[in-house]
């Protein structure tokens, strides 16, 4: 079986003249009080599971699509939501979890209601391809038009 390695290696650069057990004591101590009163990293917006359990407060969950996902990414952003994505590949297509926390519920209502929103707006929309060749298709009805009345105009000239 292989060990765990627990240790972490650091690298520590002293600018001296001379390098003297008390110079080395003198900056591993520093270097050791700098990490005392290092603040944690907290984290924000997207991030994994673990992060947002660690921050403490209570996870709610919700199934979006994964064509949903970067708008909600959008509106989550917006509104300083911390969310984490996890996707759910036991069922087919796969489906994605959020889990997210607010400092505030409202903030929460809020967010959702524009992404929902946005949602209801988007599924109402013509896709720009589709307008595309409706121009496209009236153009060419129109040239057709052109076309037969130079050909009548010149056959009458005749």
């Amino acid at each position: 079986m292989q060990e765990q390695n627990t240790e972490k290696t650091v690298a520590l650069s002293v600018k001296t003249g001379k390098m003297t057990a008390k110079v080395l004591k003198g900056a591993v101590k520093a270097f050791l009080d700098a990490q005392k009163n290092k603040k944690p990293h907290i984290y924000k917006g997207k991030q994994s599971v673990k992060h947002l359990v660690q921050g403490g407060g209570e996870l709610t969950s919700i199934e979006v699509t994964d064509k949903n996902i970067k708008s909600f990414d959008k509106t989550a952003r917006k509104y300083g939501i911390d969310y984490a994505l996890k996707k759910d590949t036991t069922e087919e297509p796969p489906k994605y979890l959020v889990f997210f926390k607010a400092k505030n519920n409202d903030v929460l209502t809020m967010a959702f209601k524009e992404f929902a929103a946005n949602e209801l707006t988007k599924s109402k929309k013509t896709p720009i391809r589709e307008k595309l060749r409706n121009v496209a298709e009236q153009v060419k009805a129109k040239n057709k038009e052109r076309s037969r009345e130079k050909s009548k105009s010149r056959e009458a000239e005749l």
